[in-house]
């Protein structure tokens, strides 16, 4: 299995269009939306749990819709754009995100992976690991952690994340780095990576 997969070109009218049309047409945002949403939500979930993403992905979409004249449509895909406005949402419960990744690493339960999910399974190296990697996460700072959760569970690239968090390219780069410095440097403390063995 590939870890780089490709968002397939959605059917219909792009992003940007669908946000365009809106403008005229307000209902024509539901495509975005239906589009978006489940990705948003897990985002949410996986951050914060599941009760709170539920509140928050809506908001995200509130918010977006109200913004829609602002959307820059030089960008197809709004996912950074909208994972940028639920980075924000979640910056306001920040807390109760360092409370989840250490109830995660306490207990080992992913409280946003389905059962049965192929590709959470295969980004694992162990059942084990998961508890270790959510306190390693909750150690990073909160920008830190923003950028590699946007790369690592969204998929973002540079580009995207530099978009979504409104911060230029060396700095996600930098973040990024570091993050997955201070993340190898937890787990090899935990026992959960070999710090001689390279990546």
């Amino acid at each position: 299995m590939t870890l780089g997969l490709v968002q397939a070109q959605p059917a219909g009218p792009t992003d940007a269009e669908a946000i365009a049309a809106s403008l005229q047409s307000p209902r024509l945002f539901a495509a975005v939306f239906e589009r978006h949403h489940p990705a948003v939500h897990r985002y949410l979930a996986r951050r914060l749990g599941a009760d709170l993403a539920d509140e928050l992905a809506a908001e995200a979409f509130a918010v977006a819709f109200a913004k829609r004249k602002r959307y820059n449509g030089a960008f197809e895909d709004a996912r950074p754009w909208l994972f940028g406005i639920a980075t924000r949402l979640a910056h306001r419960h920040w807390r109760r995100e360092e409370r989840e990744l250490r109830a995660y690493s306490r207990s080992g339960v992913d409280p946003a992976a389905p059962p049965h999910d192929e590709r959470v399974a295969a980004r694992a190296d162990s059942a084990v690991a998961g508890p270790a990697l959510a306190a390693a996460l909750a150690a990073l700072s909160r920008d830190e952690r923003d950028v590699l959760l946007l790369h690592a569970w969204e998929e973002l690239g540079y580009p995207e994340i530099a978009a979504a968090l409104s911060i230029s390219l060396g700095t996600v780069k930098s973040r990024l780095h570091r993050a997955r410095q201070r993340v190898r440097q937890s787990l090899a403390a935990a026992g959960e990576l070999d710090p001689l063995r390279p990546e």
